[in-house]
């Protein structure tokens, strides 16, 4: 049954892409017709011979026909509300960013995430992406961590910059102390 419904939407959708199509040229053609003042704009409305009922136009009956909308009207609203629900996820992770990196708020964000309700979290790809950053932080920021950058750095490299910052410091006291 569901198979046969979908049948007969995909069905009625081509049959109203063809009325429209159908109407367009109509009334293309006859607007062309009027211009040349062969008569062509004393036509009836009756003689288009499509039904006024928009049921009896899709080949439905009127249970039939409102099933449809209804239909058509559901899947919107659930498109919408899903494109509302993954604007929030980003939003949600957009403020998480921020209160991370101590960024100001977004009112943007934060109606944005009231709008399509609290229990909005973020996507699990990027809370897999947030999660290995914070790790990586965490292991930098440790003194293991402190003491294997230590471990790649130059000896050289820390001896001069140590006697370049004790020359800085004696150069600064030798100008304020007249005693040395």
């Amino acid at each position: 049954a569901s198979k046969t419904k979908r049948n007969r939407v995909a069905l009625i959708k081509k049959l109203d892409a063809t009325r429209t199509m159908s109407f367009l040229l109509k009334n293309m053609v006859s607007s062309q017709v009027k211009n040349l003042g062969l008569g062509g704009g004393e036509e009836k409305k009756e003689e288009s011979g499509a039904p006024a009922d928009p049921a009896a136009a899709a080949g439905m009956t009127r249970e039939e026909y409102e099933e449809y909308q209804r239909q058509v009207l559901e899947e919107k609203m659930e498109r919408d509300a899903e494109f509302a629900h993954k604007k929030a996820e980003r939003a949600t992770l957009r403020v998480h960013l921020r209160e991370k990196y101590r960024l100001p708020k977004s009112e943007q964000d934060e109606s944005m995430i009231q709008i399509a309700g609290d229990d909005v979290d973020v996507p699990e790809e990027l809370r897999k992406m947030v999660d290995e950053d914070a790790v990586e932080e965490e292991e930098k920021d440790s003194i293991l961590g402190q003491m294997q950058n230590l471990q790649n750095m130059d000896m050289d490299q820390i001896k001069e910059k140590a006697q370049a910052t004790f020359t800085e410091m004696k150069v600064a006291a030798e100008q304020k102390c007249s005693l040395m």
